[in-house]
């Protein structure tokens, strides 16, 4: 239940239309509810701006099912990461009017609107090469599950520096960008050395031996000469789009004055 929810569900008691009775029984989760392996965190988006989100790698398709009906019932914003084709088939299987998103190995429902007057502008998401679609494709979906506009160009990595220069335009317009590269993780210097707005930065797990799984290109990252470049962990897209959906928002004096994990 989110911010918009709970204010209809107020001024229904207060016109009438909704009896506190009734109220109450749309509360009685709030702020926690408890199902068989998990609390859902209901209140999560009214403190933080972004709900819980399911890490789904670790969890069986039973699980997911059983947490995913706590948000569909609600009628809130669902997102699950790291889920593979064979769990997600499972879960459609159960509810169909969830999405899988096959690149992104994430599953959604009822994305939350995108409404202008709330960001700031548009989120633009960059990778190196074709391999670090998948992380880019993680942190695309969330960052448009969670209202924001959403721009991409991919594959456009150092060793071809001409496919960045043409999109130049679209840098320089965005308000927060996300930088997606593996190998040497060379890619967001180099962006942030060509922009004024916020350069959030994924290493990625792809590339050779002494890639090291994405080590390389993470230290590569945090000891970039770019001044103020912010690095997440290793092929965490979803977090990536979190940090950047925070720096898009608008926060209203209500937002302010009323704000004080993943499953």
């Amino acid at each position: 239940m989110d911010k918009n929810s709970i204010q209809k569900l107020l001024t229904g008691v207060q016109q009438g239309s909704c009896s506190v009775e009734q109220a109450l029984q749309k509360l009685r989760h709030m702020p926690g509810q408890f199902i068989k392996d998990a609390c859902i965190d209901h209140h999560r988006n009214l403190r933080t701006g972004i709900p819980e989100v399911i890490y789904g790698a670790s969890k069986s398709s039973e699980q997911i099912i059983d947490i995913a009906k706590t948000f569909l019932q609600n009628q809130s914003l669902f997102l699950a990461t790291r889920v593979n084709s064979e769990k997600a088939e499972q879960v459609l299987n159960t509810l169909p009017e969830i999405t899988y998103h096959q690149p992104a190995r994430m599953l959604s429902c009822h994305h939350q609107k995108h409404d202008s007057s709330q960001v700031r502008g548009n989120i633009v998401i960059l990778c190196a090469g074709t391999s670090d679609i998948p992380v880019a494709e993680e942190a695309r979906v969330t960052a448009t599950s969670l209202g924001n506009p959403v721009s991409t160009h991919y594959d456009a990595g150092v060793a071809g520096l001409h496919r960045l220069f043409n999109k130049q335009d679209l840098i320089t317009t965005a308000t927060v960008i996300i930088v997606v590269a593996g190998m040497e993780g060379a890619l967001p210097s180099v962006v942030s050395g060509m922009c004024s707005c916020p350069v959030v930065a994924v290493p990625t797990s792809v590339g050779y031996g002494t890639s090291f799984g994405g080590i390389t290109p993470l230290l590569g990252m945090l000891n970039s000469c770019a001044p103020g470049l912010a690095v997440v962990n290793i092929d965490n897209g979803f977090g990536a789009a979190c940090h950047a959906s925070a720096i898009n928002r608008k926060n209203s004096p209500e937002t302010l004055q009323d704000s004080g994990s993943t499953v």
